[in-house]
């Protein structure tokens, strides 16, 4: 079975996730993906953060009845900071029959060589890269199991965005799953300010 991993903050997940997500599915060998909920990315300010409880129910809420699309907590399990090294060897060790591909926007992925074990992340799994705003993939490190896809849809949104327009009281209709934008609300999330990425 070959599953990838989507990693995020997911604060909050939305639309553009979802169709780089579906765009995977649809297109390449996948069967799954697991979209695995970090408690706190080491690269972003922990305060920025929405509680993780709140992020992964938004999660759960917006893939509700695709069975393609699942909410890992694996991160919660393991000790923080979470590093992407260690949550991959935890997989691999616990799922020894599954082929794991690593999802990664190509802003994420052109700073490989600076992540925890970063020479082994690009030697050792096998990694896929989509397009992202303001991210080059001629910026992306070769690396002998990195496949650059340079005909993915580039969705440019972004959380940030989405906590700026409630914090001002904007509208997120279209930018969130229904169910994600009335989360939001009945919880008060991102109300008081914007928080940054």
């Amino acid at each position: 079975m070959k599953v990838g991993l989507f990693f995020g903050s997911f604060n909050p997940i939305h639309m553009g996730h979802l169709m780089i997500a579906r765009y995977w599915l649809n297109e390449t060998e996948l069967e799954e993906i697991w979209l695995i909920v970090s408690p706190h990315n080491p690269h972003k300010p922990a305060e920025a953060l929405a509680p993780v409880e709140h992020r992964l129910e938004m999660a759960r809420l917006s893939v509700a009845g695709d069975e393609t699309l699942k909410v890992s907590e694996v991160e919660l399990q393991l000790s923080r900071p979470s590093y992407t090294i260690h949550t991959l060897e935890h997989l691999r060790q616990c799922y020894s029959s599954v082929e794991w591909v690593l999802l990664l926007g190509a802003d994420a992925a052109a700073g490989l060589p600076t992540w925890k074990e970063g020479h082994r992340l690009l030697n050792e799994w096998t990694i896929w890269v989509y397009p992202r705003q303001g991210a080059a993939l001629e910026n992306v490190p070769d690396a002998p199991l990195l496949r650059k896809f340079p005909e993915a849809p580039r969705i440019d949104l972004t959380a940030t965005q989405i906590r700026t327009y409630v914090s001002t009281g904007k509208s997120i209709r279209y930018l969130v799953p229904p169910s994600v934008e009335r989360y939001i609300y009945e919880k008060g999330l991102y109300a008081s300010s914007a928080s940054s990425s």
